[in-house]
């Protein structure tokens, strides 16, 4: 069974609205090499007393009960990894025409840039079949687990069917 130590950090509403299927995309300032990592939870914006401004207003209650993962002895709860399915640039002035593949709001979005381009992450995103609590090393973006994990998973969180059109959808704007 393959097994990885890489994992993409980012917040934890986040990582459960790519693992249950809210979120699709994510809008980054850099394009990525890598094709797949877990995807590990992180607190970085629940230490803001406004974060739940960046939010949609339909997406409040979901980013209320998703705020703080999951912990145990050995660290935060593992339970998804992604594959990279496609990274290209858009405009950060069209971000908007992909309002419906995150729970962000446009203007959070938009103000996280300082350059023109932004690049788009789709991401298929898989279940584990056995979440684990690991620990991570530093880092801002990437950063490897303390442990090799073991790749099992699930089906993916979208089925191949819905996967398709969704891919066809996010290319087309």
């Amino acid at each position: 069974m393959p097994e990885i130590t890489k994992c993409l950090n980012d917040w934890n509403a986040t990582v459960e609205a790519l693992g249950q299927a809210k979120q699709s995309i994510l809008i980054r300032k850099n394009s990525t090499t890598l094709k797949e990592f877990l995807l590990y939870p992180t607190v970085s914006y629940a230490n803001r007393d406004d974060y739940m401004d960046a939010f949609k207003d339909s997406m409040q209650d979901f980013v209320r009960k998703n705020t703080l993962p999951d912990t145990g002895d050995d660290g935060y709860q593992v339970k998804y990894y992604a594959t990279v399915e496609e990274v290209f640039e858009a405009p950060v002035s069209r971000i908007g025409k992909f309002n419906d593949y995150h729970i962000w709001t446009k203007k959070h979005v938009s103000g996280y840039f300082t350059t023109n381009n932004a690049n788009v992450w789709l991401l298929r995103v898989y279940e584990l079949d056995k979440p684990v609590y690991c620990g991570r090393t530093r880092g801002m973006v990437f950063a490897n687990v303390d442990r090799k994990i073991e790749i099992d998973y699930k089906n993916p969180v979208i089925n191949d069917r819905k996967f398709d059109k969704l891919r066809q959808e996010v290319l087309n704007r």
